[in-house]
């Protein structure tokens, strides 16, 4: 049964740093990685704990969208919350099963979201 833990993924280290503080505080444990790579790393290792991946549209190298269709590929159902600072990238992830926030993202509604991510998935 999944654990509802958290992958957040985000190469700017005050936006991660921020945001995991803003969820561990709120009760959730989350996962960090700083790129597309290191957060492949962490799903393969433990996909079946992650009930949510919360992903910065802008990593190095790729965008959320290119990490997301990889995503994808291997885990079709796992729910994704892909932030961006730059409104209008929506069309990016048509087909992709997301759920799209520009930021500033208020805590209250990233923790509001979060919940929604995991009950859609029976958590």
């Amino acid at each position: 049964m999944l654990q509802g833990q958290i992958l957040l993924v985000d190469d700017d280290p005050d936006q991660l740093r921020i945001r995991e503080l803003i969820l561990r505080n709120a009760g959730f444990i989350v996962h960090i990685a700083t790129s597309a790579e290191s957060a492949q790393a962490v799903l393969r290792a433990i996909h079946e704990k992650i009930g949510v991946v919360i992903t910065d549209h802008f990593l190095p190298g790729v965008t959320g969208a290119e990490l997301v269709r990889e995503l994808r590929i291997e885990l079709p159902l796992m729910p994704v919350l892909v932030l961006s600072g730059m409104p209008g990238l929506e069309g990016e992830y048509e087909g992709l099963s997301v759920s799209f926030r520009t930021k500033p993202f208020p805590p209250d509604e990233l923790i509001g979201t979060v919940h929604e991510l995991l009950d859609s998935r029976g958590q």
